[in-house]
């Protein structure tokens, strides 16, 4: 009987012992053991949905489906590469791969690709292929259908294939010998010393190794004998984060922190300063910036701005100031995650939406400016974070119009381009090139010959309208009017390709020039008529106004204890560990 007794005391001890074990292990570790157990349902769902679902599942795309799902609900930064995509990422982070070094572009009613830009140098364009070729087959295989011919063209450096084209204007198909080569594209496209001796440099991009083109370009201005310089940054969607301190040290002092990552863990924050001694930290500066700039672009811009070292010019840009890391994964896999978020020498941080915080619905929006905090530049100047960087000097953009969007999406303007190159084998210089009366008149032509069609949005707009009038009662009283209405709002298409001449012209010669003196000479076009370039070459041009706008406001102090005291230098509030990044995408 004891030794039943005893038996029954241990089975009970024990049963005690293993609840306790279990309730401490989910409590002291809830966690884990909810990581582990959700992987334990998936990994069940996966195998059930194998065995019993009606149809045959594929495993690649049905998991890969869920784990893009569940990334994306973090935020759109956070990404899964596996082994067959690992060259997209390596081409993202070092803006160069294996191919022929073209944009081209899958045109549905022809069911075929199409050639639209080969850059300059690269492959595609010293074989003689031109914007307009339509690709027939690549080592005699059809490429109708294909809609994803740009894996075809790309490959390992040196590897060659034949290639067939249809090119307009031409009897019979072309056959091109194309060998691939390491294509870089353009860090900076163009830069040039303007008028008033001022520079000018557009930089496209901080993957890969700007910066040392980006010095090259700034010495070479300097000899020319700039006495001011312009930094285009718009449309610019940032790359290495180091390449962005690299070139703000090029106009700052040694020793200046130009941006800080902060994340959960230690490793993922660290500060970034200046290392090396400075090529100019006077000349006057203007930093061009839209809505495409964006991640190491705001940090060059931000930084600059907080410093006081340049005027920033143009559009509040995109409001990137998340950080990524590449992590390895099994089976050859990459994932780029987000572990951390950069705040530049003020202390914001520019990051525009917060993604922890989602609607009902899953969407995010931006953060109002009502919940913005404002910090301070170095000699005082209000900035804000929260929403990107906000330019010193604001330039209202110019909306193109809706005839013109239908345009290029009908591929219009692209078509009449490459009949205009046939018919002209060499055009004037960019700078001079300009789309003729007569020639306009051309493209009014080949338009109205196209039948084209496209949507008026005060046509929609009235239709709506109306359609509610109906609904609740107020067309009877309401209809002559909306008559009228719809006679003045008729579809025109003369008055409409007359009325807006100048933007579609503009965009025509852009198409055109760009056949002759690739992407250097489309960014010639475009400054012809720049909005944001001519309110910095104002700025440029009046010293006293430049800096007045760089110096503390007049009626900008701190108070302290109720006496006024000098403005405080933020980075000496600035500390972290240090750790090094390898890249802001």
């Amino acid at each position: 009987m004891k030794k039943i007794l005893k038996v029954r005391w241990i089975t009970t001890l024990l049963l005690v012992v293993g609840v306790v074990v279990f309730f401490s292990f989910k409590s002291g570790d809830s966690r884990s053991f909810q990581i582990a157990k959700n992987l334990d349902i998936f990994n069940s769902i996966v195998k059930e949905l194998d065995m019993f679902y009606v149809d045959t599942l594929d495993p690649n795309k049905t998991i890969r489906e869920g784990i893009d799902a569940m990334l994306y609900s973090l935020d759109p930064y956070t990404e899964f590469y596996p082994e067959e995509d690992r060259s997209e990422l390596e081409q993202m982070l070092k803006a160069s791969y294996g191919g022929i070094g073209s944009i081209i572009r899958y045109e549905p009613k022809l069911k075929r690709t199409v050639i639209v830009e080969p850059y300059e140098n690269m492959p595609a364009a010293e074989v003689g292929l031109k914007a307009g070729d339509i690709l027939l087959e690549i080592d005699g295989k059809d490429l109708t259908g294909n809609t994803d011919v740009s894996k075809i063209l790309r490959g390992q450096v040196g590897t060659s294939f034949q290639l067939k084209v249809e090119r307009p204007g031409e009897a019979k198909p072309l056959d091109f010998t194309i060998v691939r080569k390491n294509i870089q594209l353009p860090f900076i496209p163009y830069y040039s010393k303007l008028d008033n001796n001022i520079g000018y440099i557009n930089l496209s991009t901080f993957s890969g190794n700007p910066s040392k083109e980006f010095k090259k370009a700034f010495l070479d201005l300097k000899k020319q004998g700039i006495t001011s310089l312009v930094i285009d940054l718009r449309n610019n969607g940032g790359g290495l984060l180091e390449e962005a301190v690299e070139i703000a040290n090029y106009f700052l002092p040694r020793g200046k922190t130009i941006v800080t990552t902060k994340g959960k863990i230690k490793q993922a924050s660290n500060t970034y300063k200046t290392l090396r001694e400075p090529l100019d930290t006077d000349i006057p500066i203007a930093v061009l910036v839209n809505s495409g700039t964006a991640s190491a672009s705001e940090i060059l811009a931000g930084a600059l701005q907080d410093y006081d070292r340049a005027v920033i010019v143009g559009n509040r840009t995109f409001g990137k100031g998340l950080v990524q890391v590449p992590r390895t994964l099994p089976y050859g896999g990459t994932m780029k995650v987000t572990t951390s978020k950069y705040y530049i020498p003020s202390g914001r941080c520019v990051q525009a939406i917060d993604y922890k915080h989602r609607n009902p619905d899953g969407s995010v929006g931006r953060i109002p400016d009502s919940l913005t905090t404002v910090f301070h530049t170095a000699v005082g100047r209000e900035v804000r974070d929260g929403g990107g960087v906000t330019p010193d000097v604001a330039v209202e953009q110019e909306k193109l119009p809706n005839i013109l969007f239908y345009l290029v999406n009908d591929n219009l303007i692209f078509n009449y381009a490459t009949q205009y190159c046939l018919k002209h084998p060499t055009i004037a210089s960019p700078e001079n090139f300009e789309v003729t009366d007569a020639d306009y008149a051309e493209f009014k032509e080949m338009v109205k010959k196209a039948d084209f069609k496209y949507d008026q949005q005060s046509e929609k707009i009235l239709k709506n309208l109306k359609e509610m009038a109906e609904f609740e009662g107020y067309m009877k009283d309401a209809s002559e009017e909306f008559k009228a209405l719809e006679q003045k709002l008729s579809h025109n298409l003369d008055r409409d390709l007359d009325y807006f001449a100048k933007d579609i012209k503009n965009m025509i010669a852009q198409d055109i020039i760009k056949r002759y003196y690739f992407q250097r000479g489309g960014i010639i076009q475009q400054l012809k008529d720049d909005d944001d370039l001519n309110e910095a070459v104002k700025v440029l041009g009046n010293s006293e106004e430049y800096k007045k706008m760089l110096s503390v406001p007049e009626t900008t102090v701190i108070k302290e204890k109720g006496k006024e005291t000098s403005l405080v230098n933020f980075n000496s509030y600035r500390k972290s560990s240090l750790m090094i990044f390898d890249y802001v995408v």
